[in-house]
């Protein structure tokens, strides 16, 4: 019998990019890393680390405010638009010894299997749009927060940004239609599975006579329950807000940004 191979390992791709075009916008990503930049309160300078950067919309800007920034992705595709992106831009891959400065590098990783050698190297790690919950075994998730948890410094902040399960199923939409900027139409339809958590999504690509379908799936978090896994890892969360607003979290929040710091 041949073996599943999982979604996550095969999806993110141009196809990717292009389905969710109508919500990676410039303006989108700036206002986004204003905020992070406001919840971080980082000096010029500081080592941070993008989760699951993908194609380095947020990294590529957090090196432009001043930071030494490594992304880490399993998508070969991605982390090659990241790449050129960042050389555009004119960041250098390596800080000067003498004046840090910003810095972008680009790691070709699973999120599970963080380096050794980072152990306490990082101010600050962020994990957005809910690059998280990907793996069959949610014990597995819970080995991503404890690989970041070793990776921060003492006093250092985890910023994860992704779906709330509480406010999803609140306002639950079983199917959704965009189109894209290449005139793709998009129709996802959405189920959700209760025990296991994972909400699952099949989407189908229609341009003229070429359609396209596949699926991918999430597993859904509360705030509590994802809160007390970071604290089994050594986190503890101090601040939830309602996405990348500076509203608190709420019940009917759809997307949740939660602040957590691993003791100093």
């Amino acid at each position: 019998m041949a073996r599943r191979v999982a979604w996550w390992r095969s999806y993110f791709d141009e196809g990717y990019l292009n389905e969710y075009s109508p919500l990676f916008t410039p303006a989108s990503d700036r206002a986004q890393v204003t905020r992070l930049l406001e919840v971080l309160a980082l000096p010029t300078g500081a080592r941070v680390l993008d989760l699951a950067c993908g194609q380095g919309r947020h990294a590529r800007l957090l090196a432009a405010a001043g930071h030494q920034v490594d992304g880490v992705d399993l998508s070969r595709p991605l982390l090659r638009i990241a790449r050129q992106a960042g050389r555009k831009a004119g960041i250098p891959t390596r800080a000067s010894r003498s004046i840090p400065g910003p810095s972008l590098r680009y790691h070709h990783r699973d999120m599970r299997r963080l380096p050794t050698l980072w152990r306490g190297r990082f101010d600050a790690v962020v994990n957005l749009f809910t690059s998280f919950g990907f793996f069959d075994d949610p014990a597995e998730d819970a080995k991503v927060l404890r690989g970041v948890a070793r990776v921060l410094k003492r006093g250092g902040t985890f910023l994860w940004q992704g779906g709330s399960r509480d406010g999803i199923m609140a306002r639950f939409v079983g199917t959704d239609r965009w189109e894209t900027a290449d005139g793709t139409t998009v129709r996802q339809d959405r189920t959700f599975d209760p025990l296991t958590g994972f909400l699952t999504i099949a989407s189908t690509w229609t341009r003229g006579r070429t359609v396209e379908e596949r699926s991918h799936r999430i597993r859904l978090y509360t705030a509590d329950r994802l809160a007390g896994l970071m604290d089994e890892a050594g986190l503890t969360v101090v601040a939830a807000y309602d996405g990348f607003s500076d509203a608190p979290l709420h019940r009917r929040a759809t997307e949740m940004l939660l602040v957590a710091r691993k003791a100093g």
